[in-house]
């Protein structure tokens, strides 16, 4: 099954999708191997990876090189962060060919101005609703798998206000996007509120430290959300670990002990190693074909 179709099966369902953020191939394989039934390409992760900050610096060849890394890595489905689209409705048309062309089974787009920030930054500004609307019906029209998913996202809470939100997503359904994605919601009842008044299904942003309120699962499904995305999860504990190794390796100096530790073996065995052991012998000493069938 493509994992365009699986996706749509996925949000189609009763439960809520978690998507956690991942940021590379290996935490890609994280998320698949904890049993996750689909994964978050995070901007801000890729652009962390880049040695920046989330402000619209990464371009779109770098975020779709990242995009098709972790398609290829898990075969469960990959909805990744387009940003703004990168442009006009030439560039959203060219972006959302780019992405479905590397395996990736939905997007989301934005409508601010570029360059973007962090959705849970202030300083953000957004272009004229009719300006966004024509983004999504360039990206609707552009995708030539039409399982492939259009995610709507706003950022309007923050610059106009939660009903301009809730009017640009409803917008963006109507001009024919999957799914809406009101960012940076700031309390309990404007979480309560955007399902309730989008009329389309709606994602959520669990972003540690951001604006939006802590909520689990359970209450955001009872609430109507489709899917869950945690782009912050992955890169907030490997930011956290790698300083806390660093800070342990500098001030003991010496090396962490390998007791408890997870074997060489066992690391490698999470990105595939038995498998790709298995390929470098299995093809030694087949019987060499007798005759050559020709062509023609």
């Amino acid at each position: 099954m493509k994992t365009t179709t699986r996706l749509r099966q996925l949000l189609a369902g009763r439960e809520i999708v978690v998507a956690p953020g991942a940021y590379d191939g290996m935490t890609a394989k994280m998320v698949a191997h904890a049993g996750f039934p689909a994964v978050y390409m995070t901007g801000a992760g890729t652009a962390a990876t880049l040695g920046f900050p989330d402000l619209g610096i990464v371009t779109m060849t770098e975020m779709v090189a990242n995009a098709e890394t972790l398609a290829r890595s898990v075969n469960i489905p990959v909805i990744a962060d387009a940003d703004t689209g990168y442009g006009n409705e030439l560039n959203v048309t060219r972006s959302v060919r780019e992405y479905e062309s590397r395996g990736v089974a939905g997007i989301h787009i934005e409508d601010q101005v570029a360059p973007k920030r962090c959705g849970h930054l202030d300083g953000k500004e957004i272009i004229p609703a009719e300006e966004y609307v024509a983004k999504i019906r360039a990206a609707v029209a552009a995708r030539r798998d039409q399982d492939f998913v259009v995610i709507a996202r706003t950022d309007a809470r923050a610059v106009a206000g939660l009903d301009e939100a809730i009017a640009r997503a409803n917008a963006a359904i109507g001009a024919g996007a999957d799914m809406a994605f009101v960012e940076a919601v700031r309390t309990m009842e404007e979480l309560q509120a955007v399902p309730r008044r989008v009329t389309g299904p709606c994602l959520l942003n669990v972003v540690r430290g951001g604006m939006t309120p802590d909520i689990d699962f359970a209450a955001a499904e009872s609430m109507g959300y489709r899917l869950a995305i945690l782009p912050s999860l992955l890169i907030v504990a490997a930011n956290e670990a790698c300083v806390a190794a660093l800070r342990t390796v500098k001030e003991s100096n010496a090396p962490p002990s390998s007791v408890g530790s997870m074997s060489v073996g066992e690391r490698f065995r999470r990105l595939g190693l038995d498998e790709w052991t298995d390929l470098a012998t299995k093809f030694r000493g087949e019987a060499a074909p007798t005759e050559r069938s020709e062509v023609g």
